[in-house]
């Protein structure tokens, strides 16, 4: 391990100035992936061109992607019943009809899982949708599938219920906020500031992205959400969090990620020209270099156990960190009251005992980035649809993000795990039944295919 270590150490970078930024090019993907429906198609010889040959054989020459358009056809639902006689009267039994999530309600759970896929997945608003499926053959308007959606709401909430549940009762959570706008919202003007909160962790084994609306970004917000948690929380500086923490006794670390964008915007902010002599960086450039390397330890260590990151942190991010400090606190009185490179590096400080957290732990993050990342999707979507138009439909939304958000958490197809649920919550009347619908005890597959009659 030391030898490790060393080699590690000689592989940071020497100098603190920031190279141009680069994005990582990701490489495209060769061939389909190998979950996709395979369909062979043959192209033989006649037999006039393979008469007198010795053998035939067939090689692949090409794979070709295949678009099957999306259709609309009617259910007709027959239900058999049977007449019997007995003393002089019939009675009837008729066969059972599967239970649909929303009881008389004209869609199937496929269509409503591609529904809530297509608005909260991709981006949709419910007028483009209602303008698809007219396409298809027949206009779905846009308020009955609004009310589809805040409808199953109530229907998925023993599920996020219990998602909440197994997430708080884990070692380490992340947590962010972001601003929402809802039109009719009790004592809030449509133009003010609401929230959609978001916590993502959960046991290895079992994660999860909880989204929850409140019109509120108090701090009695992250005291209900995170009712029963008494692990690691990891947040940006909004001081929100404090009271939590403070009341279940949770450990709490910082964001770098939050730190380095303010340095960043520093840079950016500079006027042109002004560095310093000598070839030297801005104090903005040298603090961005000493994080720098502290993501490239974090880089290297990635794929290593917990034990092995731990170590590392403590013999090189920990030193590093210190000298950081010490650079921080000499400089800092030097540069401009007000200035963003001022501000930054007292944010810096301010976080410190925060934001070398986790070094603490070798399971712990450098960044809240992944909650961010999870967050991401709802920024998209709010773009196109810009607005919620009651808490109710908030609410839901929440609810939805949470459930294709945690999909992709344990690798599930989002829109295929949301009819699988969809096709079994009606009968889930007892807790294991719900338990067996927790994405993480939920395998899809070609069985998965196998949906309710009237699915």
């Amino acid at each position: 391990m030391e030898a490790e270590i060393e080699a590690l150490l000689e592989q940071l970078p020497e100098d603190v100035a920031p190279p141009a930024e680069r994005k990582a090019v990701k490489k495209r993907q060769r061939g389909f992936s190998g979950k996709l429906v395979r369909e062979r198609i043959e192209l033989a010889l006649s037999e006039e061109e393979k008469a007198g040959a010795s053998k035939t054989f067939f090689t692949k020459v090409k794979e070709e992607l295949q678009f099957i358009p999306a259709q609309l056809k009617v259910l007709e639902i027959w239900q058999e019943k049977a007449v019997f006689e007995r003393d002089g009267s019939e009675t009837i039994v008729a066969a059972k009809r599967p239970v649909h999530p929303l009881g008389k309600c004209i869609a199937t759970t496929s269509l409503l899982a591609y529904i809530i896929t297509s608005k909260y997945a991709d981006g949709l608003p419910l007028y483009r949708l209602e303008q698809m499926l007219k396409r298809l053959g027949h206009e779905v308007g846009r308020t009955s599938m609004a009310h589809w959606i805040i409808r199953l709401d109530d229907v998925f909430r023993p599920l996020i219920n219990l998602i909440r549940e197994v997430q708080n009762s884990s070692r380490y959570l992340q947590a962010d906020e972001t601003r929402i706008q809802v039109l009719k919202e009790d004592g809030k003007t449509a133009q003010s500031d609401k929230w959609m909160w978001v916590t993502r962790g959960g046991p290895p084994d079992q994660p999860s992205v909880l989204f929850e609306y409140d019109p509120s970004r108090a701090g009695s917000v992250p005291v209900r959400l995170l009712d029963g948690f008494t692990g690691i929380l990891q947040a940006d500086g909004y001081s929100g969090y404090g009271q939590v923490c403070r009341e279940n006794e949770i450990t709490r670390i910082g964001c770098w990620d939050h730190a380095r964008r303010k340095f960043i915007e520093a840079t950016k902010a500079a006027p042109s020209g002004a560095k310093a002599k000598k070839g030297k960086g801005s104090k903005a450039d040298i603090a961005l270099g000493y994080i720098r390397k502290l993501y490239t330890i974090e880089r290297e260590i990635q794929h290593r156990n917990d034990a092995d990151k731990y170590q590392v942190r403590q013999m090189l991010s920990l030193p590093l960190l210190e000298e950081f400090k010490t650079w921080l606190g000499k400089h800092v009185g030097k540069v401009m009251k007000g200035s963003l490179t001022r501000k930054a590096m007292e944010y810096t400080l301010n976080q410190w005992p925060y934001l070398t957290g986790y070094c603490d732990r070798g399971y712990l993050h450098i960044s809240n980035v992944l909650a961010e990342n999870a967050i991401r999707p709802f920024a998209v979507g709010r773009r196109a649809w810009l607005f919620a138009d009651t808490a109710q439909g908030a609410r839901a939304s929440a609810t939805y993000y949470s459930l294709i958000e945690t999909a992709k958490a344990n690798q599930l197809e989002p829109s295929a795990y949301i009819h699988y649920v969809l096709d079994r919550i009606g009968e889930a009347d007892t807790l294991e039944k719900l338990e067996a619908l927790l994405p993480w005890n939920v395998v899809l597959g070609p069985a998965s295919k196998n949906v309710a009659q009237y699915g």
